[in-house]
């Protein structure tokens, strides 16, 4: 922009719910670094960026916005930064969230596409979505067992919370259709914080306590991880986190589930091994309502053989 050469156009989608507002269809990175760029470091909850890597304007490297302001050696550089025009698109009267999804997958062919939760985050904002954006950032046995010390810039982490959530509270509205579930969990919430955010925040707690259980038993290495008869695999088994989290949130439950550590990982790697059903719904066929019921039920199961203890099932 300082040297005066195009930009990619931005587009947005204009928010139905929030009018002067937009939702970010593509150009969100170059957003964000305009904000950054631009960010003051005091008090700001962005850190400013500085020019770098520049090969034509060398002069150029290591400064800052403020940098730019604060000499009449950049003034010229200043005005042209500030005064460069970026093409913007703005979309009207769309109909649906699938039709936002359709024109970005378009424009996006061949390039990194948004993830769902990226998405979700844009098509849904609300006073929960910032809630659970905030917490997975803040969520340290989150974020070492995702192995990062900064947000996942794909909102992995994000949508990890909102899955634990939306099984706490929603488990048995679930018809297979993930996304829609999700989706259902966000709005619901946006829509009825102020009733629903001490319950929330509560499950939060849970949210925590239940991740370091998990750790104990499983260790570092392998927590919601699952078992190939060898090793526990090296990413985080999405349908493995959805049983354990789900059921441990109950505090009498998760006292025995670390009594009981060296138990219940042997009898979890015997489902994993010796039960193809319970297999194959945290492997293959994993948003069914069938493999949502069988890996909920057969942990259920197993955790009162271990435990002695009584559980319910979402189903």
């Amino acid at each position: 922009m300082i040297l005066g050469l195009p930009v990619p156009q931005i587009i947005l989608a204009e928010d139905k719910a929030r009018r002067g507002s937009f939702i970010v269809i593509d150009g969100k990175q170059r957003l964000l670094s305009l904000r950054q760029f631009t960010a003051d470091k005091s008090g700001d909850e962005f850190t400013p960026l500085y020019l770098s890597g520049l090969d034509d304007r060398q002069d150029l490297n290591g400064k800052t916005y403020f940098d730019l302001k604060n000499s009449g050696q950049f003034r010229d550089d200043l005005n042209s930064f500030e005064n460069q025009s970026i093409r913007t698109i703005v979309i009207r009267n769309w109909k649906d969230d699938r039709y936002l999804h359709s024109v970005f997958l378009r424009i996006n062919t061949g390039s990194v596409q948004l993830s769902p939760q990226e998405l979700r985050q844009a098509l849904h904002p609300g006073p929960f979505a910032d809630f659970i954006d905030d917490f997975s950032v803040k969520s340290e046995a989150l974020q070492e067992a995702l192995k990062i010390t900064e947000p996942d810039f794909r909102m992995r982490d994000a949508e990890l919370v909102l899955r634990y959530f939306a099984y706490q509270f929603f488990a048995h509205d679930y018809n297979g259709n993930l996304k829609a579930f999700l989706d259902h969990a966000v709005d619901h919430f946006n829509r009825n914080w102020d009733k629903t955010k001490e319950s929330v925040e509560s499950s939060a707690n849970a949210f925590e306590s239940s991740l370091g259980s998990i750790r104990h038993v499983f260790g570092e290495r392998d927590e919601l991880r699952k078992w190939n008869g060898t090793i526990y695999e090296k990413r985080i088994n999405r349908a493995v986190f959805d049983i354990m989290m789900y059921y441990i949130s109950d505090v009498a439950l998760r006292r025995e589930f670390v009594k009981k550590a060296r138990r219940i990982k042997t009898e979890f790697e015997k489902l994993c091994t010796k039960d193809a059903e319970f297999r194959s719904s945290i492997e293959a066929t994993t948003k069914s309502v069938g493999a949502n019921q069988i890996r909920f039920q057969r942990w259920k199961e197993t955790l009162e053989r271990v435990t002695g203890r009584k559980v319910e099932s979402p189903f």
